[in-house]
């Protein structure tokens, strides 16, 4: 009996990690701006799961190679719901590169996703 809650304990937390996703963020902004345009970037989030256990813990938004802005949520402060964007205003005043990355308290995060915005 022993041996069977043990096996059933194990299979749970097997088909546990089978489903669990990696946090994965997609941007969403104009390839060509003209100079000096301000543009909205939205960053769309998806995870399954959003519990004080099992949340993304933070997504991270780099222009150029600079963070400049990181959104971070715990167990007292989850995420909007599972799936969810956010936005940031920017400038452009020359060629920029977006580059976006979530990441899930447990599973961590898919790789990071890249854009570039040019301009004319």
């Amino acid at each position: 009996m022993k041996k069977l809650a043990l096996l059933t304990t194990l299979g749970l937390l097997l088909s546990a990690v089978a489903l669990a996703n990696k946090t994965s963020v997609s941007i969403t902004a104009p390839e060509k701006v003209k100079k000096g345009q301000e543009v909205t970037i939205t960053l769309e989030v998806k995870h399954n799961g959003n519990s004080k256990m099992h949340h993304t813990d933070w997504v991270s938004l780099s222009i150029n190679g600079q963070e400049v802005k990181r959104w971070e949520y715990n167990k007292r402060s989850l995420p909007p719901t599972e799936n969810f964007t956010l936005e940031y205003k920017l400038t452009i005043d020359q060629a920029t590169t977006v580059t976006a990355l979530g990441n899930c308290n447990l599973h961590g995060g898919k790789a990071p996703i890249t854009i570039k915005i040019s301009t004319e």
